[in-house]
């Protein structure tokens, strides 16, 4: 079976609970890759803002943390503490996932595909899916999210 939209995958909450991506159908989604002791992580901040302003119109950010790089705490407790913390997240947040290489998480495999730019590199590196459940673009890691905004408000309006 091909894959041909996000809404066929499937990731784990932080409490355990099976988040199915078909619940986003119809809305606009941005997939993040994030880590707690990351230099980028005050980006947390900007993602949550997003959130906050445009989830009554359609915007879900996903944070799934990895800890590839590195760059996150030792268990998924404590990576979804910290975030919301320090940053006052609160959009969903799934368990730690692999980015990369053999155990990587399908939805990655599939966004990296899709994108057409090979392997994640660092931290913070943004899908922005449209409300379609087809991937409009991938931001690197440095682009802050309010670079993004303006794309997220076109997204929201198609």
């Amino acid at each position: 079976m091909t894959m041909t939209t996000i809404y066929e995958f499937k990731e784990t909450e932080m409490n355990g609970d099976v988040l199915d991506l078909s619940r986003y159908r119809g809305q606009v989604v941005l997939v993040v890759n994030t880590a707690s002791k990351c230099g980028l992580a005050p980006q947390l901040e900007g993602l949550e803002r997003l959130y906050q302003t445009y989830q009554d119109q359609g915007l879900v950010v996903l944070g799934l943390p990895s800890n590839q790089f590195k760059q996150e705490l030792a268990t998924d407790a404590e990576a979804s503490d910290y975030c919301q913390v320090h940053y006052g997240v609160t959009f969903p947040m799934t368990k730690r996932v692999r980015v990369n290489g053999a155990e990587e998480d399908p939805l990655f495999t599939y966004l990296k595909a899709e994108s057409g730019h090979g392997k994640i590199k660092w931290n913070y590196t943004k899908f922005l899916i449209g409300k379609d459940g087809h991937l409009r673009h991938r931001y690197a890691p440095m682009a802050k999210p309010a670079k993004i905004e303006p794309a997220i408000q076109q997204a929201l309006r198609e």
